[in-house]
């Protein structure tokens, strides 16, 4: 074995270890302010039996025995803080429409803080899915996704400005829904300029806004989204790998992890070297038992890996903790989080990921 290879495997040794040492490090978690800004939704979920087709149409009949009520989209991100211990405020916006009072209430009923802004004359953003046998079958969609005025992102800038002292990371979760855009996002910058308080911005993408992120920390997409941010599909390592790199240099970002659903995750890093920016990509493999429902996992990604850095966790540790968790709720139904007892379970229990390092 050479020097550098021998130097390689001690680094793939010592990630490893520090894994199992995560556990331990759960309690730092607890009581840590995350400011949580994007597009907040109504996850509806009516949960029964087929058993027959229906005489009218050929269509399953499902027999609904259960319903359920979550908060989603950005308010699954705050979720996933709040259940590992967290402090998450949301900000984000509310018609007084449809299905409006009944996601103000679920927020509510879930504990979490919020600062919504009141959209007239439009309905909430509501998810509605049928599900029988744990297959779901039907979604049903209601939505006014159009950009907030002038006036509202004047409103939620206040908030924003307002919580921003207390913070160390700073979550957008961007759903495409209204919430965020180009005058919102160049507001936030503006803060974090304004402010002296070091703050590391996250961002969950959607595809159609990739050239507004310029200069965020890091960005969480998944394989479909590094290809459509990048300019090309993903069919093979290689692809992910240049993909990766052509949005770094693209959005003049620091980091990226790109979520990679079975095979676990990839974060790209740039750092630098006396040639200039030199790129490094490390790659995790899933932490999953099983596999059952991805509804809802990014969200967990980035609400963990987000806590765990405004924590004091380096990138690598929040990255593999983030692993974990996703591997949890992967293996529910619907839009789920993660318990500090499961998390702690899965890290002791479970053999630390074999970190490899693609670049």
């Amino acid at each position: 074995m050479t020097a550098a290879n021998q130097g390689k495997h001690e680094q793939k040794h010592w990630r490893s270890f520090q894994a199992r040492d995560l556990a331990a490090r759960l309690p730092e978690l607890v009581g840590v302010p995350v400011l949580i800004i994007g597009d907040v939704m109504l996850d509806e979920y009516f949960i029964g039996d087929a058993s027959r087709i229906s005489p009218e149409a050929p269509v399953p009949v499902v027999l609904v025995s259960q319903e359920r009520l979550l908060a989603g989209g950005a308010g699954n991100v705050a979720r996933n803080i709040l259940a590992l211990g967290g402090r998450p405020h949301l900000v984000g916006a509310c018609g007084d429409g449809h299905n409006s009072d009944r996601l103000r209430r679920t927020l509510a009923n879930e504990g979490l803080e919020t600062s919504l802004i009141t959209l007239p004359g439009r309905p909430a953003t509501t998810k509605s899915r049928i599900l029988a046998r744990g297959q779901q079958l039907l979604r049903i969609d209601h939505e006014d996704a159009r950009p907030l005025s002038a006036k509202e992102i004047k409103q939620a800038l206040e908030v924003i400005e307002a919580k921003w002292p207390e913070q160390r990371v700073v979550i957008i979760s961007d759903y495409n829904k209204g919430m965020i855009g180009k005058r919102l996002l160049q507001g936030i910058f503006d803060i974090k300029k304004r402010h002296s308080n070091p703050v590391s911005i996250l961002v969950d993408p959607k595809e159609t806004h990739f050239p507004l992120y310029k200069n965020v920390d890091l960005l969480t997409p998944n394989t479909k989204e590094t290809g459509e941010g990048a300019g090309f599909p993903i069919r093979s390592r290689e692809d992910l790998l240049r993909a990766g790199a052509a949005i770094l240099k693209k959005l003049r970002s620091p980091e990226l992890l790109t979520t990679l659903g079975a095979d676990g995750m990839a974060l790209f890093s740039t750092k630098g070297s006396r040639q200039g920016q030199e790129l490094e990509v490390m790659h995790i493999p899933t932490l999953a038992r099983q596999v059952f429902d991805v509804t809802g996992a990014g969200d967990t990604v980035i609400g963990t890996l987000g806590l765990a850095l405004a924590a004091g966790f380096r990138l690598p540790e929040a990255c593999i903790l983030a692993n974990y968790s996703a591997g949890i709720v992967v293996g529910k139904t619907g839009s789920a989080t993660a318990s500090p007892d499961e998390l702690k379970e899965a890290i002791e229990t479970l053999a630390g990921p074999e970190i490899e390092y693609w670049l």
